[in-house]
C-alpha cells in the first residue's frame, strides 16, 4: 500500500474524534443519497409532474443559500457538536415522517425542513475538521471524507433502486432515518472542544452577516474559491442539465447508457478525491487545482463530440477525476483562509453563492440546452471550466504570496482591503481577549488512555 495511503488510513486510528465524524458522515451520506432517489420517484409517481420535481429541486438547495446569506453567523456562535446533533435529528424526524405523508404539498415541505438542517450540518463539519487532525494531515482528512461521500453519491442510488423495485420509497426513508439517528450518535461521542478551538462572540446579528461576506472578499484564499468555483457552478449546471438528452438522444444509449455515464462520473469524482492529498502533497496547490479545472474543460469538452456512450462515459469519468480534486482544494483553501471562529459562516457563505450560481446557471442552460442541443452546452461547459482554470492559477500563486508574508518569507504588500478585513480581526480578537479574561480557566481536553497490562 502506499505510503500516503496508508497515513491516510493512520488518521482513523491516530485521531479518534476524526474517526467518529468519518463514521457519522459515511452513514448519513449513504442514507441522503439513497434517500434522494427515493424521494424523486415518490414526488413523480404521486403527480406525475416535472414541476413538482423541479418543486422537490428547489426545496433542497434553496435553504442552503438563505442560510447562508443570512443565518451563516449562528454555525460560529453556537456549539458546532450541539448544531450538527440537532441537525441530524431534524433530518431523523423528517424521514421518519415521510412514509406516512401522502399530499405532495406536505413531502416538498418536509424536504424543505431537511434541506434547512443540511445547511446548518455541512458547514459545521468542514468547519470543524481542522481542528480534529494536525495541519499537516488536512489534506488527507479532507480527501478521506470527500472520497466516502462521492462513494456514498455512487452507491446510494443503487441501493435505492433495489429498495425502491423491492418495496417503495418506504424502506428507504426509514433506513434514511436510521443513518441521522447514528449520525447523531457518533458526533455526541466527540468532545464539543475538539471542534471547536473558540466560539465567535457576537457583535449584532447583522454586523456578524457583515463580518462574514467581508472575510471572504478581503481573504485571498476565500475570494479565490469564490470566483473560481461560481466559474465552475455555471460550467456543471450545464453538464448536469444537458446530461439526459446527451445520453439519450445524441448517443441514442436510453436509460441504461444515461446510468453507465452517472456511474462513470461518479466513478471519477471517487478517483479525484481519494488521490488528490497525495497530488497536493506532490505538486502543490496551484498546479493542483488549476490542473483539475483544466482536466474538468478537456474531458467534457472531448466528450461533447464522442461518436459513442462509451467513448463519452471515459472521458467524463476522466473530467469528473479533475471534479473531485478540485472540491479538496476548495476545501483546504477555506479551511486554511478562515479563523476557526469565523469558519463556518465562511463556509456558510461560499456554499450559498455556488448554490445560487448552479441554480440560475441550471434555468440558463435548459434553455441553451433547447436552442442549440446537448453536445453544445457540454462543448461550452467544457470552455467555462478552462476559463475558471485560468483565473485559478494566479489567483492560487498570490494565496501563496500571502502565506508567505504572514510567515516573513516575503516583504508584505496591503492592499486596503486587506487592511481593513485584518483590522477587523484584530477587534475581534481583542473583544476575545477581554471576554476570555473574565471567564474562569477551563482544562485542556486530555483523551483517556487504557491502562497497560
Amino acid at each position: 500500500m502506499p505510503e500516503r495511503t496508508t497515513g491516510r488510513l493512520t488518521l482513523l486510528r491516530r485521531h479518534r474524534p476524526f474517526r467518529l465524524l468519518f463514521l457519522a458522515t459515511a452513514g448519513s451520506a449513504v442514507g441522503t443519497y439513497l434517500a434522494a432517489l427515493a424521494l424523486s420517484v415518490d414526488i413523480f409517481d404521486r403527480t406525475g409532474s416535472g414541476r413538482w420535481l423541479a418543486a422537490l429541486l428547489i426545496a433542497d438547495f434553496l435553504p442552503i443559500v438563505v442560510i447562508g446569506l443570512l443565518l451563516g453567523p449562528l454555525i460560529d456562535r453556537l456549539q458546532r457538536r450541539r448544531l450538527m446533533i440537532a441537525s441530524d435529528l431534524v433530518r431523523l424526524g423528517v424521514f421518519a415522517a415521510l412514509p406516512f405523508v401522502h399530499d405532495p404539498v406536505a413531502i416538498v415541505a418536509l424536504a424543505g425542513v431537511n434541506g434547512i438542517a443540511t445547511g446548518f450540518f455541512r458547514p459545521a463539519v468542514w468547519a470543524g475538521v481542522p481542528n480534529l487532525v494536525d495541519d499537516e494531515e488536512l489534506e488527507d482528512a479532507n480527501a478521506m471524507l470527500s472520497t466516502v461521500e462521492h462513494l456514498a453519491w455512487v452507491l446510494g442510488p443503487v441501493v435505492a433502486g433495489a429498495m425502491l423495485a423491492a418495496s417503495g420509497p418506504g424502506l428507504a426513508y426509514g433506513v434514511n432515518a436510521v443513518t441521522f439517528l447514528v449520525s447523531a450518535l457518533l458526533v455526541a461521542r466527540i468532545p464539543a472542544r475538539a471542534l471547536q478551538s473558540e466560539q465567535s462572540l457576537s457583535r449584532g446579528h447583522w454586523s456578524d452577516v457583515r463580518d462574514g461576506l467581508g472575510l471572504v472578499l478581503g481573504s485571498r484564499s476565500l475570494l479565490t474559491v469564490l470566483l473560481v468555483w461560481n466559474t465552475a457552478a455555471v460550467a456543471t449546471a450545464g453538464v448536469n442539465v444537458a446530461e439526459v438528452v446527451f445520453a439519450k438522444d445524441d448517443l441514442g444509449s436510453g436509460n441504461v447508457g444515461l446510468g453507465f455515464l452517472v456511474a462513470a462520473t461518479g466513478v471519477g469524482l471517487v478517483i479525484g478525491s481519494f488521490f488528490s492529498s497525495a497530488a497536493l502533497g506532490r505538486f502543490g496547490m496551484t498546479r493542483v487545482y488549476g490542473g483539475a479545472l483544466a482536466l474538468m474543460g478537456v474531458g467534457f469538452g472531448a466528450a461533447s463530440a464522442a461518436p459513442t456512450i462509451a467513448v463519452a462515459a471515459v472521458l467524463a469519468g476522466v473530467a469528473t477525476i479533475g471534479n473531485g480534486a478540485a472540491i479538496v482544494c476548495n476545501q483546504v483553501l477555506v479551511q486554511r483562509g478562515a479563523p476557526d471562529r469565523m469558519r463556518g459562516r465562511a463556509l456558510a457563505v461560499l456554499m450559498s453563492t455556488y448554490y445560487a450560481t448552479l441554480g440560475l446557471g441550471m434555468a440558463g442552460a435548459g434553455i441553451l440546452t433547447d436552442v442549440a442541443g446537448a453536445r453544445t452546452t457540454w462543448a461550452l461547459a467544457g470552455c467555462v471550466y478552462l476559463v475558471a482554470s485560468l483565473v485559478a492559477f494566479p489567483m492560487t500563486r498570490r494565496v501563496r504570496a500571502e502565506a508567505e508574508e504572514r510567515i516573513g518569507l516575503r516583504p508584505v504588500a496591503r492592499t486596503a482591503g486587506v487592511q481593513r478585513i485584518q483590522a477587523l480581526m484584530l477587534e475581534i480578537e481583542q473583544a476575545h481577549m477581554r471576554e476570555a479574561a473574565q471567564r474562569p480557566r477551563k482544562l485542556p481536553y486530555i483523551p483517556r488512555r487504557r491502562a497497560s497490562g
